[in-house]
Protein backbone atom coordinates (compact mmCIF):
# COMPACT_ATOMS: atom_id res chain seq x y z
CA UNK A 1 0.00 0.00 0.00
CA UNK A 2 1.18 3.52 -0.80
CA UNK A 3 1.29 6.17 1.92
CA UNK A 4 1.34 9.95 2.08
CA UNK A 5 3.50 11.63 4.71
CA UNK A 6 3.06 15.21 5.92
CA UNK A 7 5.30 17.33 8.12
CA UNK A 8 4.57 20.91 9.15
CA UNK A 9 6.15 23.38 11.53
CA UNK A 10 3.49 22.09 13.90
CA UNK A 11 0.77 19.45 13.79
CA UNK A 12 -2.65 19.98 15.34
CA UNK A 13 -4.19 16.58 16.06
CA UNK A 14 -7.71 17.82 16.68
CA UNK A 15 -6.98 18.15 20.39
CA UNK A 16 -3.41 19.40 20.82
CA UNK A 17 -0.51 20.92 18.91
CA UNK A 18 2.59 18.79 18.38
CA UNK A 19 5.99 19.94 17.19
CA UNK A 20 7.73 19.56 13.84
CA UNK A 21 9.29 16.27 14.95
CA UNK A 22 5.96 14.53 14.24
CA UNK A 23 4.81 13.25 10.85
CA UNK A 24 1.24 12.50 9.80
CA UNK A 25 0.82 9.37 7.68
CA UNK A 26 -2.29 8.61 5.61
CA UNK A 27 -3.11 6.28 2.76
CA UNK A 28 -3.65 7.77 -0.69
CA UNK A 29 -7.36 8.28 0.07
CA UNK A 30 -6.57 10.30 3.19
CA UNK A 31 -7.36 7.63 5.77
CA UNK A 32 -5.14 8.21 8.79
CA UNK A 33 -2.55 5.53 9.52
CA UNK A 34 -0.97 7.34 12.43
CA UNK A 35 1.35 10.06 13.71
CA UNK A 36 4.95 8.93 14.06
CA UNK A 37 8.27 10.51 15.11
CA UNK A 38 10.21 12.08 12.25
CA UNK A 39 13.06 9.63 12.82
CA UNK A 40 10.72 6.73 12.02
CA UNK A 41 8.87 8.28 9.08
CA UNK A 42 11.30 7.32 6.32
CA UNK A 43 11.48 9.13 2.99
CA UNK A 44 9.11 10.97 0.65
CA UNK A 45 7.81 13.35 3.30
CA UNK A 46 5.81 16.35 2.07
CA UNK A 47 6.95 19.42 3.99
CA UNK A 48 4.87 22.52 4.65
CA UNK A 49 5.71 25.78 6.39
CA UNK A 50 2.33 25.86 8.11
CA UNK A 51 0.41 24.03 10.82
CA UNK A 52 -1.17 20.76 9.74
CA UNK A 53 -4.81 20.44 10.76
CA UNK A 54 -7.82 18.22 10.14
CA UNK A 55 -10.46 19.67 7.82
CA UNK A 56 -12.82 22.29 9.21
CA UNK A 57 -16.42 21.70 10.33
CA UNK A 58 -18.98 24.40 9.53
CA UNK A 59 -21.63 23.83 12.20
CA UNK A 60 -24.15 26.37 10.94
CA UNK A 61 -24.94 27.32 7.37
CA UNK A 62 -27.98 28.15 5.21
CA UNK A 63 -26.74 26.87 1.86
CA UNK A 64 -30.18 27.36 0.33
CA UNK A 65 -29.81 31.15 0.73
CA UNK A 66 -26.59 31.37 -1.28
CA UNK A 67 -28.36 33.19 -4.11
CA UNK A 68 -29.05 36.09 -1.70
CA UNK A 69 -25.40 37.13 -1.38
CA UNK A 70 -25.18 40.92 -1.07
CA UNK A 71 -28.95 41.35 -1.38
CA UNK A 72 -29.61 42.48 2.21
CA UNK A 73 -27.67 45.50 3.54
CA UNK A 74 -25.53 45.15 6.64
CA UNK A 75 -26.67 46.24 10.12
CA UNK A 76 -30.41 46.00 9.44
CA UNK A 77 -31.05 44.35 12.80
CA UNK A 78 -32.55 40.88 13.11
CA UNK A 79 -36.24 41.71 12.61
CA UNK A 80 -35.72 43.49 9.31
CA UNK A 81 -33.17 40.90 8.21
CA UNK A 82 -35.58 38.00 8.86
CA UNK A 83 -38.41 39.85 7.11
CA UNK A 84 -36.24 40.49 4.05
CA UNK A 85 -35.17 36.83 3.89
CA UNK A 86 -38.78 35.65 4.07
CA UNK A 87 -40.03 38.10 1.45
CA UNK A 88 -37.06 38.26 -0.94
CA UNK A 89 -35.73 34.70 -1.09
CA UNK A 90 -37.80 33.58 -4.09
CA UNK A 91 -35.64 33.35 -7.23
CA UNK A 92 -35.77 31.06 -10.29
CA UNK A 93 -34.86 27.46 -9.39
CA UNK A 94 -31.94 27.34 -11.82
CA UNK A 95 -30.40 30.47 -10.31
CA UNK A 96 -30.75 29.05 -6.80
CA UNK A 97 -29.19 25.73 -7.86
CA UNK A 98 -26.23 27.47 -9.51
CA UNK A 99 -25.60 29.56 -6.40
CA UNK A 100 -25.73 26.46 -4.19
CA UNK A 101 -23.14 24.67 -6.34
CA UNK A 102 -20.82 27.71 -6.29
CA UNK A 103 -21.19 28.09 -2.52
CA UNK A 104 -20.41 24.42 -1.90
CA UNK A 105 -17.31 24.72 -4.08
CA UNK A 106 -16.26 27.73 -1.97
CA UNK A 107 -16.57 25.66 1.21
CA UNK A 108 -14.53 22.84 -0.31
CA UNK A 109 -11.81 25.29 -1.35
CA UNK A 110 -11.83 26.75 2.17
CA UNK A 111 -11.01 23.38 3.73
CA UNK A 112 -14.48 22.56 5.06
CA UNK A 113 -15.30 18.84 5.18
CA UNK A 114 -18.71 18.81 6.92
CA UNK A 115 -21.60 21.22 7.34
CA UNK A 116 -24.54 21.61 9.69
CA UNK A 117 -26.99 23.00 7.16
CA UNK A 118 -30.40 24.55 7.74
CA UNK A 119 -33.03 23.37 5.24
CA UNK A 120 -36.46 24.90 4.60
CA UNK A 121 -36.98 23.15 1.28
CA UNK A 122 -35.36 20.55 -1.00
CA UNK A 123 -33.27 22.95 -3.09
CA UNK A 124 -29.90 21.76 -1.70
CA UNK A 125 -30.59 18.02 -1.88
CA UNK A 126 -29.43 17.37 -5.49
CA UNK A 127 -26.08 19.05 -4.80
CA UNK A 128 -25.63 17.22 -1.50
CA UNK A 129 -26.26 13.85 -3.13
CA UNK A 130 -23.00 14.35 -5.07
CA UNK A 131 -21.23 13.50 -1.76
CA UNK A 132 -18.60 16.20 -1.97
CA UNK A 133 -19.16 17.18 1.68
CA UNK A 134 -20.76 15.55 4.68
CA UNK A 135 -23.98 17.28 5.78
CA UNK A 136 -26.05 17.18 8.92
CA UNK A 137 -29.31 18.53 7.50
CA UNK A 138 -31.37 20.42 10.04
CA UNK A 139 -34.89 20.53 8.61
CA UNK A 140 -36.02 23.84 10.03
CA UNK A 141 -39.54 24.00 11.44
CA UNK A 142 -41.32 27.26 12.21
CA UNK A 143 -44.87 28.35 12.92
CA UNK A 144 -45.70 30.90 15.60
CA UNK A 145 -49.46 30.55 15.37
CA UNK A 146 -50.91 27.45 17.09
CA UNK A 147 -53.46 27.13 14.27
CA UNK A 148 -50.77 26.35 11.69
CA UNK A 149 -48.78 23.85 13.80
CA UNK A 150 -50.02 20.66 12.11
CA UNK A 151 -49.74 22.11 8.61
CA UNK A 152 -46.17 23.36 9.18
CA UNK A 153 -45.13 20.13 10.85
CA UNK A 154 -46.43 17.92 8.03
CA UNK A 155 -44.67 20.06 5.43
CA UNK A 156 -41.36 19.87 7.30
CA UNK A 157 -41.81 16.15 7.87
CA UNK A 158 -42.13 15.64 4.11
CA UNK A 159 -38.78 17.40 3.65
CA UNK A 160 -37.29 15.32 6.45
CA UNK A 161 -38.39 12.10 4.73
CA UNK A 162 -36.88 13.23 1.42
CA UNK A 163 -33.52 13.91 3.06
CA UNK A 164 -33.69 10.97 5.45
CA UNK A 165 -34.56 8.33 2.87
CA UNK A 166 -32.41 8.91 -0.21
CA UNK A 167 -32.34 6.21 -2.92
CA UNK A 168 -29.57 4.44 -0.98
CA UNK A 169 -28.50 4.98 2.65
CA UNK A 170 -25.86 7.68 2.78
CA UNK A 171 -23.75 8.14 5.95
CA UNK A 172 -22.62 11.56 4.68
CA UNK A 173 -26.22 12.87 4.78
CA UNK A 174 -27.67 12.91 8.29
CA UNK A 175 -31.00 14.59 9.05
CA UNK A 176 -32.93 15.99 12.02
CA UNK A 177 -36.02 18.10 12.51
CA UNK A 178 -35.09 21.30 14.34
CA UNK A 179 -37.03 24.33 15.60
CA UNK A 180 -36.12 27.61 13.92
CA UNK A 181 -36.09 29.89 16.97
CA UNK A 182 -37.93 30.41 20.27
CA UNK A 183 -39.92 33.32 18.80
CA UNK A 184 -41.20 31.33 15.82
CA UNK A 185 -42.32 27.96 17.25
CA UNK A 186 -45.58 27.58 19.18
CA UNK A 187 -46.04 25.18 22.08
CA UNK A 188 -48.27 23.08 19.84
CA UNK A 189 -45.51 22.80 17.25
CA UNK A 190 -42.91 21.96 19.91
CA UNK A 191 -45.13 19.06 21.01
CA UNK A 192 -45.27 17.67 17.47
CA UNK A 193 -41.52 18.04 16.99
CA UNK A 194 -40.11 16.62 20.19
CA UNK A 195 -40.66 12.88 19.51
CA UNK A 196 -38.35 13.26 16.48
CA UNK A 197 -35.46 14.56 18.60
CA UNK A 198 -34.36 11.17 19.92
CA UNK A 199 -30.75 10.24 19.06
CA UNK A 200 -30.42 13.43 17.05
CA UNK A 201 -28.40 16.59 17.33
CA UNK A 202 -31.06 19.31 17.38
CA UNK A 203 -30.22 22.94 16.70
CA UNK A 204 -31.94 26.27 17.31
CA UNK A 205 -31.15 29.96 16.76
CA UNK A 206 -30.62 31.21 20.31
CA UNK A 207 -30.62 34.76 21.73
CA UNK A 208 -29.47 36.29 18.46
CA UNK A 209 -30.89 39.65 19.45
CA UNK A 210 -31.34 41.44 22.78
CA UNK A 211 -35.12 41.66 22.57
CA UNK A 212 -35.57 37.89 22.26
CA UNK A 213 -35.36 37.76 26.04
CA UNK A 214 -37.67 40.77 26.33
CA UNK A 215 -40.39 38.87 24.45
CA UNK A 216 -40.38 36.04 26.96
CA UNK A 217 -39.83 38.21 30.02
CA UNK A 218 -42.70 40.64 29.47
CA UNK A 219 -44.03 40.37 25.91
CA UNK A 220 -42.26 43.53 24.73
CA UNK A 221 -39.43 44.21 22.30
CA UNK A 222 -39.11 44.53 18.55
CA UNK A 223 -40.54 41.12 17.70
CA UNK A 224 -44.00 42.66 18.11
CA UNK A 225 -43.15 44.78 15.06
CA UNK A 226 -42.16 41.67 13.09
CA UNK A 227 -45.41 39.94 13.98
CA UNK A 228 -47.31 43.04 12.85
CA UNK A 229 -45.40 43.11 9.54
CA UNK A 230 -46.32 39.45 9.04
CA UNK A 231 -49.93 40.16 10.07
CA UNK A 232 -49.84 37.62 12.91
CA UNK A 233 -52.32 37.76 15.79
CA UNK A 234 -50.19 37.05 18.88
CA UNK A 235 -52.91 37.38 21.51
CA UNK A 236 -52.45 33.69 22.35
CA UNK A 237 -48.90 34.28 23.64
CA UNK A 238 -48.25 34.65 27.36
CA UNK A 239 -44.74 35.66 28.54
CA UNK A 240 -43.02 33.17 30.81
CA UNK A 241 -41.25 35.77 32.93
CA UNK A 242 -37.98 33.98 32.19
CA UNK A 243 -35.27 34.42 29.58
CA UNK A 244 -35.75 32.88 26.16
CA UNK A 245 -33.30 30.02 26.79
CA UNK A 246 -34.79 29.19 30.17
CA UNK A 247 -38.27 29.21 28.62
CA UNK A 248 -37.65 26.59 25.94
CA UNK A 249 -34.59 24.44 26.73
CA UNK A 250 -36.56 21.77 28.60
CA UNK A 251 -38.55 21.17 25.40
CA UNK A 252 -35.37 19.79 23.80
CA UNK A 253 -34.71 17.20 26.54
CA UNK A 254 -35.33 14.26 24.19
CA UNK A 255 -32.47 15.27 21.89
CA UNK A 256 -29.18 13.40 22.12
CA UNK A 257 -27.33 16.72 21.78
CA UNK A 258 -28.28 20.38 21.55
CA UNK A 259 -26.58 22.93 19.29
CA UNK A 260 -27.33 26.53 20.26
CA UNK A 261 -26.52 28.95 17.44
CA UNK A 262 -25.41 32.60 17.70
CA UNK A 263 -25.79 33.19 21.47
CA UNK A 264 -25.01 36.83 20.80
CA UNK A 265 -26.88 38.10 23.86
CA UNK A 266 -26.70 35.09 26.17
CA UNK A 267 -26.25 35.90 29.87
CA UNK A 268 -24.19 34.14 32.52
CA UNK A 269 -27.33 32.94 34.31
CA UNK A 270 -28.43 31.22 31.09
CA UNK A 271 -25.08 29.49 30.65
CA UNK A 272 -25.28 28.24 34.23
CA UNK A 273 -28.88 27.13 33.69
CA UNK A 274 -27.92 25.24 30.52
CA UNK A 275 -25.05 23.53 32.33
CA UNK A 276 -27.47 22.22 34.96
CA UNK A 277 -29.89 20.99 32.30
CA UNK A 278 -27.02 19.33 30.43
CA UNK A 279 -25.89 17.48 33.56
CA UNK A 280 -29.42 16.42 34.53
CA UNK A 281 -30.23 15.07 31.07
CA UNK A 282 -26.73 13.73 30.32
CA UNK A 283 -27.07 15.82 27.17
CA UNK A 284 -24.10 17.65 25.61
CA UNK A 285 -24.82 21.27 24.72
CA UNK A 286 -22.71 23.00 22.07
CA UNK A 287 -22.51 26.74 21.54
CA UNK A 288 -22.17 27.80 17.90
CA UNK A 289 -20.42 31.07 17.03
CA UNK A 290 -21.17 32.83 13.73
CA UNK A 291 -19.35 36.06 14.47
CA UNK A 292 -19.21 37.52 10.97
CA UNK A 293 -22.98 37.11 10.61
CA UNK A 294 -23.52 38.70 14.04
CA UNK A 295 -21.51 41.71 12.89
CA UNK A 296 -23.32 41.76 9.54
CA UNK A 297 -26.83 41.72 11.02
CA UNK A 298 -26.65 43.23 14.52
CA UNK A 299 -23.12 44.71 14.55
CA UNK A 300 -22.57 42.79 17.81
CA UNK A 301 -20.42 39.94 19.06
CA UNK A 302 -21.28 37.07 21.39
CA UNK A 303 -19.70 36.99 24.89
CA UNK A 304 -16.92 34.60 23.92
CA UNK A 305 -14.91 35.18 27.09
CA UNK A 306 -17.98 34.36 29.19
CA UNK A 307 -18.56 31.12 27.27
CA UNK A 308 -14.89 30.20 27.77
CA UNK A 309 -15.06 31.06 31.48
CA UNK A 310 -17.70 28.35 31.90
CA UNK A 311 -15.79 25.80 29.79
CA UNK A 312 -18.62 25.46 27.29
CA UNK A 313 -18.19 23.35 24.17
CA UNK A 314 -17.80 25.92 21.40
CA UNK A 315 -18.13 25.30 17.66
CA UNK A 316 -17.98 27.60 14.63
CA UNK A 317 -20.34 28.33 11.74
CA UNK A 318 -20.61 30.75 8.84
CA UNK A 319 -24.37 31.34 8.64
CA UNK A 320 -25.47 32.15 5.07
CA UNK A 321 -24.22 34.27 2.21
CA UNK A 322 -27.28 36.44 2.87
CA UNK A 323 -25.59 37.44 6.16
CA UNK A 324 -21.90 36.95 5.44
CA UNK A 325 -19.30 37.80 2.82
CA UNK A 326 -17.86 34.27 2.63
CA UNK A 327 -18.40 30.67 3.68
CA UNK A 328 -15.00 30.30 5.34
CA UNK A 329 -14.33 28.96 8.81
CA UNK A 330 -10.88 30.54 8.61
CA UNK A 331 -12.54 33.95 8.13
CA UNK A 332 -14.60 33.29 11.26
CA UNK A 333 -11.45 32.38 13.20
CA UNK A 334 -9.77 35.55 11.96
CA UNK A 335 -12.59 37.68 13.36
CA UNK A 336 -12.64 35.80 16.65
CA UNK A 337 -8.87 36.12 16.96
CA UNK A 338 -9.01 39.85 16.15
CA UNK A 339 -11.57 40.61 18.87
CA UNK A 340 -10.43 37.98 21.40
CA UNK A 341 -6.65 37.79 20.86
CA UNK A 342 -5.93 35.86 24.06
CA UNK A 343 -7.51 32.64 22.76
CA UNK A 344 -4.76 30.10 21.96
CA UNK A 345 -4.48 28.72 18.43
CA UNK A 346 -5.03 25.16 19.66
CA UNK A 347 -8.36 26.15 21.24
CA UNK A 348 -9.60 27.93 18.12
CA UNK A 349 -8.68 24.94 15.96
CA UNK A 350 -10.40 22.56 18.35
CA UNK A 351 -13.61 24.56 17.98
CA UNK A 352 -13.28 24.33 14.19
CA UNK A 353 -12.44 20.61 14.01
CA UNK A 354 -13.03 18.04 16.75
CA UNK A 355 -15.71 19.99 18.63
CA UNK A 356 -17.62 20.55 15.41
CA UNK A 357 -17.35 16.89 14.41
CA UNK A 358 -18.73 15.82 17.80
CA UNK A 359 -21.58 18.33 17.62
CA UNK A 360 -22.67 16.97 14.22
CA UNK A 361 -22.04 13.32 15.22
CA UNK A 362 -19.41 12.92 12.50
CA UNK A 363 -16.56 12.32 14.96
CA UNK A 364 -16.23 8.66 13.97
CA UNK A 365 -14.65 9.84 10.70
CA UNK A 366 -13.86 13.57 10.96
CA UNK A 367 -12.36 16.17 13.25
CA UNK A 368 -9.08 14.59 14.38
CA UNK A 369 -6.06 12.66 13.15
CA UNK A 370 -6.93 9.31 14.70
CA UNK A 371 -6.20 5.99 13.00
CA UNK A 372 -8.92 4.99 10.56
CA UNK A 373 -10.50 8.43 10.21
CA UNK A 374 -10.62 10.46 6.98
CA UNK A 375 -10.77 14.04 8.31
CA UNK A 376 -9.04 15.82 5.44
CA UNK A 377 -5.64 17.48 5.79
CA UNK A 378 -5.07 21.25 5.75
CA UNK A 379 -2.02 23.41 6.25
CA UNK A 380 -2.57 26.76 7.94
CA UNK A 381 0.05 29.22 6.78
CA UNK A 382 1.24 32.78 7.45
CA UNK A 383 0.57 32.80 11.17
CA UNK A 384 1.82 35.78 13.19
CA UNK A 385 3.84 34.52 16.17
CA UNK A 386 1.70 31.40 16.19
CA UNK A 387 -1.59 33.31 15.97
CA UNK A 388 -4.20 33.68 13.24
CA UNK A 389 -4.34 37.15 11.69
CA UNK A 390 -5.80 38.74 8.57
CA UNK A 391 -3.12 37.37 6.20
CA UNK A 392 -3.35 33.80 7.43
CA UNK A 393 -4.27 31.35 4.69
CA UNK A 394 -5.00 27.67 4.29
CA UNK A 395 -4.06 25.11 1.70
CA UNK A 396 -6.02 21.90 1.25
CA UNK A 397 -3.66 18.91 1.00
CA UNK A 398 -6.30 16.16 0.98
Amino acid sequence: MSYLKFQGKQLFTGNEILGAEHVLITDTHGRVEGIVPLAEAGEDIQHTEGVLSPGFINCHCHLELSHMKGLIPEHTGLVDFVFKVVTQRHFPDEEIADAIAIAEKEMLTNGIVAVGDICNNLSTLPQKQKNQLAYYNFIEVSGWLPSVAHQRFEKSLSYYNSFHQPPTPNPKLQTALSPHAPYSVSNELWALLSPYFEEKTVTIHNQETAFEDTLFLNGGGDFSRMYQMMKLDTSFFHPTGKSSLQSYLSKMRMAKQVLLIHNTFIKEADIEFAARVSAENNQPIYYGLCVNANLYIENALPPVDLLRKHNTAIVVGTDSLASNHSLSILDELKTISKHFPSIPLSELLQWATSNGAKALQFDDQLGSFEKGKMPGVLTIEQLNNGAIHQNTSIKKLI
